[in-house]
């Protein structure tokens, strides 16, 4: 990948992973304090114990590896430093580990995995021999290959008919085996399924020539994620490359420019709420 970093912005970049690195580790450092704090003395002794033997996977050690494979790479993040801001902000404003769903494994993958110490940060790839590459360099990494049933040419097609398939409607969408619904993603790990997101960042699959598969289902079931959430608070979805066409056209569709709440350069953030707190207009989502 061409880097499209000069030595100065490489230096805003790993002071801005540091800076993220601290605060996650701070982040940690109090909850962890808090917790103990609050149980009874009787426990204090399994619980120093617990902590001591924690310490020996502790997630500093992948935020240290970033650091050292940040500083020592030439290659850096597509994102530019101030759209890895959004989200880091976001990770930091919850106060607490995440849950955090990436389409997409690649250079900073590392990054976003040592953003979220002590949470689940899981990505999705299409590529299996791109996941053993990276995995190679980062085996600590939690990653799945995903089969995407779409391609880029068919992005007009699927947005035109998908309101015609009862399986895609907003009242009734489902990811995990829906078949009849092409734009759903349902041979996901069920992990996926199972778990209520904080964030999901869409940065993949790959989306720039006609038989890429698009980020059409990615938009998608992300939207579906987020309108199933039973749990309290919103999810932040963060779709990358929104200078292209279909990202910006499923957006709107999908994600909906109602809870569109930042953008910078190719990065938008949205906060989507449980479809209990968002209504629909019929067969659209927004």
């Amino acid at each position: 990948m061409k880097n499209r970093y000069s030595l100065p912005e490489r230096r805003w970049f790993l002071g801005l992973v540091i800076v993220g690195l601290i605060g996650a580790a701070l982040i940690i450092a109090t909850v962890t304090r808090n917790s103990d704090s609050s149980l009874p003395c009787s426990f204090s002794f399994g619980i120093r114990t617990r902590t001591r033997m924690d310490e020996d996977y502790n997630p500093t050690s992948i935020q240290l590896r970033a650091i050292l494979h940040y500083a020592t790479s030439r290659v850096v993040p597509q994102q530019s430093v101030s759209e890895i801001k959004i989200s880091l902000d976001v990770l930091k404003s919850l106060g607490r580990p995440s849950k955090f769903l990436v389409f997409g494994l690649g250079h900073d993958s590392l990054m976003w995995a040592s953003f979220n110490p002590g949470g689940t940060t899981l990505f999705l790839e299409e590529d299996p021999k791109w996941v053993q590459t990276i995995l190679k360099d980062a085996p600590s990494l939690r990653a799945h290959t995903v089969r995407y049933r779409t391609q880029l040419r068919e992005a007009n097609a699927l947005l035109s008919s998908y309101r015609s398939e009862p399986a895609c409607s907003p009242s009734k969408a489902y990811l995990r085996g829906n078949e009849a619904c092409k734009l759903a993603l349902q041979n996901l790990p069920d992990e996926v399924y199972e778990t209520e997101w904080d964030m999901i960042m869409i940065d993949a699959p790959k989306g720039y020539f006609a038989e890429a598969p698009g980020r059409m289902a990615a938009v998608f079931s992300a939207a579906v994620m987020a309108r199933n959430r039973k749990g309290s608070g919103v999810t932040h979805v963060f779709l990358h490359d929104v200078d292209r066409k279909v990202e910006k056209v499923y957006a709107e569709e999908f994600l909906c420019k109602k809870n569109l709440v930042k953008g910078v350069g190719r990065l938008w953030h949205f906060e989507i709420p449980p479809s209990s707190n968002n209504a629909t207009n019929g067969d659209r989502f927004c």
